[in-house]
């Protein structure tokens, strides 16, 4: 599977190098200058992962919050700055974004985040698709220890209604 993964850095330069690794690396790629443009990019497609530049002007934060509600699973983000604080870091993460990584970048470390950015959205569809499945109220098993547990609250259930009825 081809993951998507969408740029947006007001640095030329930036752009075509994470561009030009991400794209050696097997991932599809489209990179935009601002945050207007990531947010029409967003509404044209799905992104499985975003690297967002916070950008001064637009701070970047719509597209940590998936920057529509109506997304089936929004994208990860990763915030990339050249003005980074702790405060700025806690900020990305909770509004949302995966991790927060300061500039000049590490593309070595950059790719790990990648990965595991991409991993965790992974991980978090399957256990979408694993409760839509499977309804955490199941019990599930087909031995006798849970057929009898089964009888067992089924019975229950029929003596709590009536003893409520009786009330």
């Amino acid at each position: 599977m081809t993951h998507h993964i969408l740029i947006v850095d007001d640095q030329a330069g930036i752009r075509k190098s994470l561009r030009g690794v991400l794209e050696d690396e097997g991932y599809t790629v489209s990179a935009v200058e601002t945050g207007e443009e990531c947010l029409v990019e967003l509404k044209k497609r799905s992104y499985d992962l975003v690297l967002l530049d916070n950008l001064a002007a637009w701070n970047g934060w719509p597209c940590s919050h998936g920057a529509d509600p109506h997304f089936e699973q929004p994208p990860e983000v990763i915030i990339i700055s050249g003005h980074g604080t702790i405060e700025s870091a806690v900020r990305a993460t909770k509004l949302g974004a995966y991790d927060f990584m300061e500039k000049p970048l590490s593309f070595q470390k950059l790719m790990i985040l990648v990965k595991n950015a991409l991993e965790a959205r992974r991980l978090r569809q399957d256990n979408r698709e694993l409760r839509q499945q499977q309804p955490l109220g199941d019990i599930v098993g087909d031995s006798v220890p849970m057929k009898a547990l089964r009888q067992q609250i089924a019975l229950y259930g029929a003596r709590q209604r009536t003893c409520t009825h009786l009330r």
